[in-house]
């Protein structure tokens, strides 16, 4: 089966309507034309700020995060062959939230900005490095999977330790706020800190695409034909692992789209791995930039975070999925 022809433009054509809408929703709505003019360099200066310090900044990070979250979650699918796996299955997201969490706890934000997105990238690339020597030592995707898992329980053991722990409530509240995870107040400079590593990442995948559709044969199927396994988990354990420590920089903890995304996908690809990747990471940065677009205007007296609203739209959203699959298969 290939791939719909018209899968590619629709999710750009989309993908680019939700940014443009982005543009123009939130607690003051602003005309087309007045978006367009301050795109431009035109207009009044009070539409440009908005658009280039605030709204646009903000989609595009809530779009990044999302199409680093799915392509990680497809290509983990692939080497897996697991339909539950995604990027916090390997312990990544958790270990780069207890890093930002561990810099919010002792205070090291006040010395620099970059401090906390420095430190979740730091918390990733230590997590992904220990997930990679696992997968040059281990033959078995079980194991790599229960390594993951475990990481991922000692990470979240260790947040709940530091949030038990919190010398203040204000500490408190700055480490509840990146576990709920948002884009809220992200600027062009914290998009181009992340985006190096969320780049590489999704090259490593994309570039080792292939071995994923070999192993939709089974791994020693897939050994005969010649694809180094060892290689094809490593190179795919570190692309995730960069792109997603990068997302987490970006806006914290962003759950479920990294599952739902590429379920929609696959079938729309003939269930091949490699040919989803694009197309989940684009359904998924579509899917968190609508997602923020109704954290900004549902009437709330606090403002919802970008992590929950995700939650609330996927877990219903993967439990239906999950349903149709179940029915597919009887």
């Amino acid at each position: 089966m290939k791939q719909n022809v018209w899968l590619l433009p629709a999710l750009v054509a989309a993908s680019a309507l939700a940014l443009f809408a982005a543009c123009l929703l939130g607690s003051t709505p602003m005309s087309p034309e007045r978006v367009l003019a301050a795109f431009f360099g035109g207009g009044d200066a009070g539409d440009r700020l908005v658009i280039w310090q605030i709204r646009l900044p903000r989609a595009l990070a809530a779009y990044m995060v999302g199409a680093s979250l799915g392509i990680s979650g497809a290509a983990l699918q692939g080497l897996l062959r697991n339909p539950l796996a995604e990027p916090g299955v390997l312990g990544v997201s958790a270990s780069a939230s207890l890093a930002a969490t561990f810099s919010l706890y002792y205070g090291l934000v006040a010395l620099s900005p970059w401090i906390l997105p420095l430190s979740a990238i730091l918390g990733a690339l230590a997590a992904t490095g220990l997930i990679t020597l696992a997968a040059i030592r281990t033959r078995s995707v079980v194991t790599l999977i229960l390594i993951g898992v475990g990481l991922s329980s000692f990470a979240g053991a260790a947040m709940s330790l530091l949030m038990n722990l919190a010398p203040n409530p204000f500490s408190l509240a700055d480490m509840i706020n990146w576990m709920l995870g948002s884009v809220a107040n992200r600027s062009f400079r914290e998009i181009g800190l992340a985006a190096p590593f969320i780049l590489v990442g999704a090259v490593i995948l994309l570039a080792s695409r292939r071995g994923l559709s070999a192993l939709t044969l089974g791994e020693e199927a897939a050994s005969g034909v010649g694809l180094n396994l060892r290689a094809q988990r490593i190179l795919t354990v570190l692309g995730a692992g960069l792109a997603t420590g990068g997302s987490v920089a970006l806006a914290g903890a962003i759950g479920f789209v990294g599952i739902v995304a590429p379920h929609v996908i696959r079938p729309f690809v003939g269930h091949d791995p490699a040919r989803s990747l694009v197309p989940s990471a684009m359904f998924a940065g579509l899917i968190l930039v609508l997602a923020d677009i109704g954290v900004r205007i549902i009437p709330t007296s606090n403002e919802l975070k970008l992590g929950v609203v995700a939650a609330l739209i996927g877990a219903p959203a993967f439990v239906w999925i999950a349903i149709r699959r179940r029915s597919s298969n009887d």
